[in-house]
């Protein structure tokens, strides 16, 4: 895990809203995009932040 609770919560709205935009046809299909922040934010992990050596979580890895 290196996504956190604000940082969580954020990527699931932001992508939530993102695919519910899309399919509503208020945006294009690159709303669909919204996947992955919501995903990320489901799974608690971010490649992105593990090859930048970046955490949001306050929990200490074992």
């Amino acid at each position: 895990m290196n996504v956190g609770g604000l940082d969580r919560t954020l990527r699931v709205l932001v992508g939530g809203v993102l695919i519910l935009a899309t399919l509503l046809g208020w945006i294009g299909v690159w709303g669909w995009i919204g996947v992955v922040p919501l995903a990320t934010g489901i799974f608690r992990y971010c490649p992105l932040y593990r090859l930048f050596g970046f955490n949001s979580c306050p929990l200490k890895q074992k």
